[in-house]
């Protein structure tokens, strides 16, 4: 049987949630990479070059109410109809997703933390809250831990495409901040450009902030998840893990705003994958 289209979808992107995917049961699967394939396509609708805009935007979102109501005229679409039929996942997750992605056609700067949040809350925290319907979850709280992960997992993000996003025209480190370390926006755009210039005392402080910032989001979701729902959460675990060292490797290769994107190898992710699964099973 040839794969679906969220599992070409999902596979051809390289993310690094592939690997926390793959262990899941086969319907499992299917659902997730069909959730994945919607948010990669409407990402790109804003994101690529020749992207659809506004248009793909609202195409897509008319897409999903079809598939709610059984009616899809995609092959994703109706990959979506099994999903939403299988699983209990709230419209308003996907609602929010495209709300998230359409601010990037519209918001290029945040002036405040909680202006970022809402950008994160609706294309990452959203994409977690459908997630765990999936995974199958019993303490509500775990929608917390949904939450707070996709916060760390959306900063992580940002942080090492400081240099991507701005060549963009897009700066989403919050304006707030800095001038909380006096630093212009010339200052982070041009690192950007010159990826081998030493960062200005300012920007260094600066990003090593938003660094503790994306870790006490990590933080905050461990501290969130309840006991008897860890195991069901694995696979959003070796997400965090392996984006947790992502953050890490970023800044440990001191905060770089331009160049190439870091990025871990395969081993590396499937190493991170075998050890992060007898911590959340036995809690080794």
């Amino acid at each position: 049987m040839s794969p679906s289209v969220g599992a070409r979808v999902t596979r051809q992107s390289g993310t690094n949630f592939y690997y926390a995917f793959r262990i899941l049961p086969e319907e499992k699967r299917r659902a997730i990479y069909a959730l994945y394939a919607f948010c990669r396509v409407v990402d790109d609708c804003v994101d690529e070059e020749g992207g659809e805009g506004e248009a793909g935007l609202g195409r897509w979102l008319a897409e999903v109410h079809r598939a709610y109501a059984g009616r899809p005229e995609t092959e994703l679409g109706r990959e979506l109809a099994e999903t939403v039929a299988r699983f209990p996942i709230p419209r308003a997750c996907f609602e929010d997703v495209v709300a998230g992605c359409r601010m990037d056609l519209t918001t290029s700067r945040y002036a405040t933390f909680a202006d970022l949040r809402v950008y994160c809350e609706r294309v990452a925290s959203a994409v977690g809250l459908a997630s765990i319907e999936i995974f199958g979850y019993d303490d509500p709280r775990t929608r917390e831990y949904a939450t707070e992960l996709g916060l760390a997992l959306q900063l992580t993000n940002i942080l090492r495409d400081v240099g991507a996003d701005a060549s963009r025209g897009r700066l989403y480190l919050p304006l707030e901040d800095l001038a909380r370390f006096g630093v212009s926006e010339d200052e982070v755009l041009g690192a950007a450009r010159d990826p081998r210039a030493v960062h200005p005392r300012g920007l260094q402080a600066l990003l090593a902030f938003e660094v503790e910032r994306a870790r006490s989001h990590y933080a905050a979701a461990a501290g969130a998840l309840p006991q008897r729902d860890r195991r069901s959460m694995l696979a959003a675990e070796i997400m965090g893990a392996i984006y947790r060292d992502v953050l890490e490797e970023w800044a440990r290769r001191g905060h770089p705003v331009g160049g190439p994107r870091v990025q871990l190898g395969k081993p590396r992710k499937f190493w991170i994958a075998l050890r992060t699964i007898p911590r959340v099973r036995w809690g080794r």
